[in-house]
């Protein structure tokens, strides 16, 4: 083994904005002190009950990913495992996930863009 994941690392236009979108999803703490990086306008960071570290930091000129369009594509994206696919839809829309994919009943997933744009996707547990 050569290293550990510390976090990973989101590109953003308001880091402070999709922290807080992402502790909606999983719970923690947005910006809690910690000596491994300095929190401020430019970076956030969110501490998930499970133990992830996600970060957020600005980009100047920020241009979103357009999925599934290969000329802006995903980057990456997220997976996030849940028991009631509906519930969680209605609770992602809610704070502020756009619906890119439904999907169909034969399929355990459902693709999304936070805030900012980026991929995730809902999967049926």
């Amino acid at each position: 083994m050569i290293a550990d994941l510390q976090c990973v690392v989101l590109d953003c236009a308001e880091p402070g904005r999709l922290a807080e979108f992402y502790r909606s999803l999983l719970g923690g703490t947005v910006n809690r002190p910690d000596r491994r990086w300095t929190i401020g306008d430019d970076w956030a960071t969110l501490h998930a009950r499970s133990g992830l570290v996600l970060a957020f930091q600005r980009v100047a000129d920020y241009q979103a990913p357009q999925w599934p369009d290969p000329a802006r594509p995903q980057q990456f994206h997220l997976d996030f495992a849940v028991t009631d696919p509906d519930r969680a839809q209605e609770e992602v829309l809610a704070a502020g996930a756009t619906l890119l994919d439904g999907g169909s009943d034969s399929r355990s997933w459902r693709v999304y863009a936070d805030p900012a744009g980026h991929p995730f996707c809902l999967v049926r547990h």
